[in-house]
């Protein structure tokens, strides 16, 4: 007797295994189609979805987040729940809901980090990444302490959008390249401790730009590559699905979201280093309490008697709401005052908050490890 088998798999990742005998066998092979179809049933079972129960603020990002699940899933999830969802997609605390099956992913071991073009020399520890302009493109790597831990860095606004904007000595001042400016700063020093460091606000021409004045120009672009867009809403959602799909390649690992702005406020209102996070997370929170007790430390060595006034607060904001990764939001200070304007128009004192901001990161790191 010859028998014929076919393997199929179904949409759910189920085998079935089409049995094909004679039509005069059929009968008396009764046992043996019966023993194939019960050996299919446990061959390749397929995936049940996994049930969650909403709690009191979730949204769907956030249970995503949760869940490591990408947010392409988002059309899918709203499918298997759509008679469970409120108005634009709302979920209900108390209420179960299905996750979608998510096909798995493989870690890219390679850091994709600050610049794709990146030579290292492993000889004298140094590592090169052109997007830090000739004068710091080589970065010896001091240590291994932040080894296994990824940073994306977001500087406010770009391309199109210069932010905040002050006049000084004659010359415009834009908030999008002093935040920029600190930004790499602080990616190099991250690196140099052993990071992998994605700059999601990237120009490829400016570089680490010392002097107090930095010309605005509108040429930034989102990691890897793209646009920025002038409408808002789609620039933050440009830059909130960067982070979430790098994220994914990570997840498991420790991973910290930064975002960094100067504030505009009256020219008469001084302000110090303020830091934000999501009012759900509670590791955001820690995060924003550990960069600004470094902030309080610093000061009270270099400045004593000049008191520190910053601090750690619940905000709103896109980018904490709906990115994955525990997130700050930073305000380095107000753009329309004189004395804050010291704090980052000097390129000395640039890169001491970057130097402040990766040591906060360190205490983060070592308390999370």
């Amino acid at each position: 007797m010859i028998v014929k088998l076919s393997v199929l798999i179904d949409k759910f990742g189920t085998s079935l295994i089409i049995i094909k005998l004679p039509l005069k066998n059929i009968f008396s092979n009764s046992l043996l189609v019966i023993a194939m179809m019960i050996f299919s049933s446990g061959y390749l079972p397929a995936q049940e979805h996994k049930i969650i129960k909403a709690k009191s603020g979730d949204n769907i990002y956030s249970v995503f987040r949760e869940n490591n699940i990408p947010y392409s899933y988002f059309n899918e999830f709203t499918l298997l729940n759509k008679s469970k969802l409120g108005k634009d997609n709302q979920l209900f605390a108390g209420v179960s809901y299905q996750l979608p099956l998510v096909e798995s992913t493989t870690t890219n071991d390679q850091p994709g980090s600050a610049d794709q073009k990146s030579q290292v020399s492993s000889s004298t520890r140094t590592v090169k990444y052109d997007i830090f302009g000739s004068k710091y493109e080589n970065i010896e790597i001091k240590s291994d302490e932040l080894k296994g831990a990824t940073y994306y860095l977001v500087a406010g606004h770009g391309g199109p959008d210069p932010g905040a904007v002050a006049h000084y000595n004659g010359k415009t001042l834009c908030e999008d390249e002093y935040a920029y400016d600190i930004t790499l700063r602080l990616a190099r020093e991250l690196i140099s401790y052993g990071a992998i460091v994605y700059l999601i606000t990237r120009d490829n021409n400016d570089g680490i730009r010392d002097g107090w004045y930095l010309k605005p120009d509108k040429d930034e672009r989102c990691y890897p590559n793209l646009t920025i867009p002038i409408n808002q809403n789609a620039r933050l959602k440009q830059r909130k699905d960067a982070v979430n799909e790098l994220y994914l390649q990570y997840r498991g690992t420790y991973q910290r979201l930064v975002v960094i702005h100067v504030d505009s406020r009256s020219k008469g209102q001084k302000i110090d280093v303020f830091f934000y996070h999501d009012k759900r997370s509670a590791q955001g929170k820690k995060l924003a309490t550990n960069l600004r007790n470094t902030f309080d430390s610093k000061y009270n060595k270099h400045q004593p008697g000049r008191g520190y006034n910053g601090s750690v607060s619940e905000r709103n904001l896109y980018m904490l709401k709906y990115s994955w990764p525990v997130a700050t939001f930073i305000e380095l200070g107000n753009i329309n005052h004189e004395r804050d304007l010291k704090r980052f128009i000097m390129d000395d004192n640039r890169q001491a908050v970057a130097n402040w901001l990766a040591e906060g990161l360190q205490i983060d790191f070592k308390n999370n490890k």
